[in-house]
């Protein structure tokens, strides 16, 4: 069975302000974004020495409900990869889930790549959401 990486967290936030950060990519993910990702169609590209470096599409926006996206290059297997991000509200808050479909224990980088994103997502992109302040990868980190 192939399980794909998944990670997530509960904020006492309205799915569409989880919904808005997520779409901030620059602001969680790397400061070496360039490019946009707010509309389905935007591309958006990163470099980083801690991370893997690409391009992603977004594929997917449902507002306050989902965000989608695909990988069309990058230096590593995560090429021909989709990420999901999956927003619903519930008693304690909203619940965002994020699944890398393609990323499996049997990937290469999956270590490395489930503590980056459960860097990213847990504690970046949550640090967003509740305090308005993300934790994204620096540039400094840039090649």
């Amino acid at each position: 069975m192939t399980t794909d990486f998944t990670t997530g967290f509960t904020a006492d936030r309205s799915p569409d302000e989880v919904f808005a950060a997520i779409t901030d990519v620059r602001a969680w993910f790397s400061e070496t974004v360039t490019g946009a990702s707010a509309q389905v169609g935007d591309v958006f590209s990163f470099t980083d020495k801690a991370i893997t470096s690409g391009r992603i599409r977004v594929t997917g926006l449902v507002p306050g409900r989902r965000v989608a996206w695909h990988v069309e290059d990058s230096d590593d297997e995560w090429d021909g990869t989709a990420m999901t991000f999956d927003i619903a509200r519930g008693e304690g808050g909203t619940t965002l889930r994020f699944t890398h479909h393609g990323l499996t224990p049997a990937s290469t980088c999956y270590q490395l790549c489930v503590r980056g994103w459960t860097a990213c997502v847990n504690t970046s992109l949550h640090a967003l959401i509740t305090t308005g302040t993300g934790r994204p990868f620096p540039a400094s980190v840039a090649p």
